[in-house]
């Protein structure tokens, strides 16, 4: 699956849930984003016959709060979930150094080759960076309106989430494990 239709994919329920919000509020949002998110994956399903895992965590996760947030008309239940999947995120990223396991490497999937050492600072910064943005989601929903919350989760989160990721390229770059030549056997 291209980068794009992966990009897009991940982001056009987090649109919708956008635009349905403007139009039919956060309980018509909420419902849109679920049926959007079960879409995503069906297609990703679909077009590369698997699911990543941050994007099956995360949707496991939209199921049990957006129900929980349209059962008992409480969107206090939406907006926890960002900081719940973050902050599981962050921890799962930091505890797996402390258990001596890095887990982003499961998540990259082969698709990035790092030394232990890259492995090990770039699990660090997501892991921090994940706390971080459960932070500020707790602070936006708590300190803010609705609509700002979702204009936040909307065009901050991703922005944000975009930069950082941009900004590990030179540290990747550094300790990305080189594909080694092969050299002739002596009997060649």
């Amino acid at each position: 699956m291209s980068p794009m239709l992966k990009i897009g994919l991940e982001v056009g329920p987090l649109v919708l849930f956008f635009a349905a919000n403007a139009y039919g509020g956060i309980y018509v949002a909420t419902g849109a984003f679920m049926v959007a998110t079960f879409a995503a994956l069906a297609l990703m399903w679909v077009l590369a016959r698997r699911i990543a895992v941050m994007p099956l965590v995360s949707a496991v996760v939209v199921l049990v709060f957006g129900t929980l947030t349209l059962w008992l008309q409480d969107d206090h239940f939406i907006k926890m979930k960002p900081t719940i999947i973050n902050a599981a995120f962050g921890a799962l990223l930091l505890g797996g150094l402390v258990a001596r396991k890095p887990l982003l490497p499961y998540v990259f999937d082969g698709m990035v080759k790092l030394t232990d050492a890259g492995w090990r600072a770039l699990s660090i910064r997501w892991g921090v960076f994940f706390l971080v943005m459960a932070v500020v989601n707790e602070v936006v929903w708590r300190l803010f309106s609705t609509d700002t919350w979702v204009a936040f989760k909307t065009f901050g989160y991703l922005p944000l989430t975009l930069a950082f990721a941009m900004a590990q390229a030179p540290l990747m770059s550094r300790h990305e494990l080189k594909e080694q030549a092969e050299t002739p056997s002596p009997q060649d």
